[in-house]
Parts: structure tokens; sequence; C-alpha cells
């Protein structure tokens, strides 16, 4: 049997998710041993120093894909006996629970997501009930919680009555960044570059967007990522003769996204306000547009407000009012010095949320844990 500092259990692959990725430097860095469950999705580099252990992503979705996803996962782990047992979704979070259980261990819990009020349950109440009671059942039994704002965290004490969960913001680790020209490809320098980086998914304004963008002139939007709406939006592109404005590029690593972030000229993230969780949510695609110094177009939800506002780094909008967005999407692209400020103002939003001090929260817990 494998003996470890720290399991590291994540639905999906950990080898595209930005926010695994830096918790596992930040432990390696700690000079602990960690071995990481995840699923085998997209191949590639591994993560440097710790052991993955790939499994296959089983069929489905919803509570068959979890129980399926559970199963898979508490097979695995009972492989690996370690002081820690981390679970970063809900997903791997009654496996980890009870590997712990078994060898008197310790478990800690990432809630990267308000996981019982996701867009995905806004119509089904009996799937939100199943969620409500897996994260119910195992969430008080955690060690530590950790999320990803202020809101979620106390909306999970308040349900749960546990401790505050430690919010670790969803930031890049601070970096220069030089800009890359492939992004932009064959448009000239006058042409508004618009980004839309991360999955092309239902509630993320991206079909909004898209129809806006017949009306927006002097701009071209490139959708940086794949997901399943991304077939349909291809084709209402080319139905609309839309492809000189609107273009798709392949998803990259990580590690290799921010020099694309930067050739453009917009970073744009309009989470629609369908559900608690996006309405709490600080997403990884603002704090990497404004790493790269890109102002931004954002949804107006609470948490992004906030930081849009506070730091005057771009405009706030409702994706779903089509000709507010249309004026903003023109606003930003004619207004050259309105875009220079807010590009300029991006450096400050660093000295509040910064992955050095996000870090330390996290790496913090662990410490205590292992020396406990």
């Amino acid at each position: 049997m494998c003996e470890t500092d720290i399991v590291f259990a994540l639905t999906g692959d950990v080898r595209r998710n930005s926010r695994a990725i830096r918790q596992l430097r930040a432990l390696v860095a700690m000079g602990v041993t960690v071995d990481v469950l995840t699923l085998s999705e997209s191949g590639g580099d591994g993560v440097p120093d710790v052991e993955i252990h790939e499994l296959p992503r089983p069929a489905g979705r919803g509570p068959q894909f979890f129980l399926r996803v559970h199963r898979l996962f508490a097979d695995a782990v009972k492989k690996l006996h370690a002081r820690v047992y981390h679970a970063s979704d809900l997903y791997t979070l009654p496996a980890m629970r009870a590997a712990a259980r078994r060898y008197s261990a310790r478990m800690t819990f990432d809630a990267r997501e308000l996981y019982t009020r996701v867009a995905s349950t806004a119509s089904r109440p009996w799937s939100r009930a199943v969620w409500r009671l897996v994260e119910g059942r195992h969430i008080g039994h955690a060690d530590a919680v950790f999320t990803v704002s202020e809101s979620i965290a106390r909306h999970l004490e308040k349900m749960y009555g546990i401790p505050t969960p430690v919010v670790v913001h969803n930031v890049p680790e601070m970096q220069h960044v030089e800009a890359s020209p492939l992004l932009r490809g064959d448009l000239d320098s006058e042409t508004t570059l618009l980004l839309h980086q991360g999955q092309i998914q239902k509630h993320r304004g991206c079909f909004p967007l898209v129809r806006a963008m017949r009306e927006v002139e002097g701009a071209a939007l490139v959708f940086l990522g794949g997901g399943p709406l991304k077939k349909a939006l291809e084709e209402y592109v080319i139905n609309n003769r839309l492809e000189a404005r609107v273009r798709f590029k392949e998803p990259v690593a990580p590690d290799h996204l921010l020099p694309l972030t930067a050739g453009a000229d917009v970073g744009i993230t309009l989470l629609e306000d369908t559900c608690l969780n996006h309405r709490f949510a600080l997403p990884n695609k603002l704090f990497e547009y404004l790493m790269a110094g890109l102002p931004v177009v954002a949804s107006n939800l609470p948490e992004i407000r906030s930081v849009v506002e506070s730091f005057d780094v771009g405009c706030i909008v409702d994706p779903e009012d089509h000709s507010q967005l249309v004026h903003t999407l023109q606003h930003v692209t004619r207004d050259r010095e309105a875009r220079k400020k807010w590009a300029a103002n991006t450096v400050s939003v660093f000295e509040t949320f910064s992955w050095e001090k996000a870090s330390h929260h996290f790496t913090d817990v662990y410490y205590r844990l292992l020396s406990s």
C-alpha cells in the first residue's frame, strides 16, 4: 500500500485545472508528498513532483455520474494510505471521507462551487436535494473547508453550521505577461479584439454575446476554449454569416494561457444570474484577464461587480439585456482611452487579491493538520 502525506482527489483532469495546479504547487513547496487521483481526459503534461493516478472517466451525468465516480474513487483510494485526504470537489467528498475514517486520517474539502445551487439544477429540485443531502452528510466532518469567495463561505457556514470556510481566491501567480500575437492572427491592429476564454456552455452568456456581435462594429470576438455548446455556437456563426466577427480557438494548458490572453484588448465573462452559484462566483477568468492587463466586460453579479467597480477595471453589464450588451461592447470597442485607463488600473487589483496571500491561507491549514 502506498503511503503519502496528502491524497488530492479531483473529478476532471487536474492538468487542465488551474486552481488545482496552483494548490498542488503550493503543497509541493511545503515539502510534503502528494498523490493525485484524477479522471483521465486530455493527457498532456503532469504536475512536477506529484504522483498522478489516472482513472477512466465514467459515462453518464448527474446523480448516476456521481455514483460511478464515487465507486471509482472509493476503490482507487483504498490503495493510498495518507495523513490527509483532500476532496477537490463534491463528487469526491464521500470517498475521501470514507478513506479518512478508514485510516484515522484528516480530511479537507474544496467547495469550489456552491454545488447545491448550480445552474444545471435550477429547474431540477430533486437533483438539488440529492446534492444537498450528499454535501450535508459529509461537509461537517471535514477538518477544513475551502471555497472561492466570501459570499459562498458565509452561505456554507449558515447552511451547515460549520466554521467559516477558508477563502482561497482563484488568482493566478503574480507574473509579467508578454502578449502573444497568435490570438489576433490576421486581424488588423485597428480591430478591437474581444476575448471569451474558458468553457463554452449554458448560462455563460455565449449566445447573447454572439448575437450582440451582429451589431458591434470595429470588433472581433474570439472564443478560446471548448465545451458542450461549441458546435452549436459555431453553426450559429456560420448560419448568420458572422465568421469575420466571431472566431474559435482550441483551449490551451493553463501554463500557456496568459500570453494568449494578453494578445486581446478586452476580456469578457458573462455568467448569467440563473443560480446562487453564479451570483456568488469569482471566476478564474476574471483574474486571468486582469493579470494579463486586460480591461473586462463582466456580469452584474455582486462579487464580480465589487472587483470591477472597486478597482475601475472595466464595465458591468446584464448579459440578458441585449441592447445594453450591444451598447457596452460598442463602447469598449470605440473608447481606446477608457480601455487604456482600465488596463492601467488592473495592477492595483493584485495588491488585494494575490496568490501569495491565497496560497498562505491554503497551506497554513496543512501545516496545522500535518503537525498535529
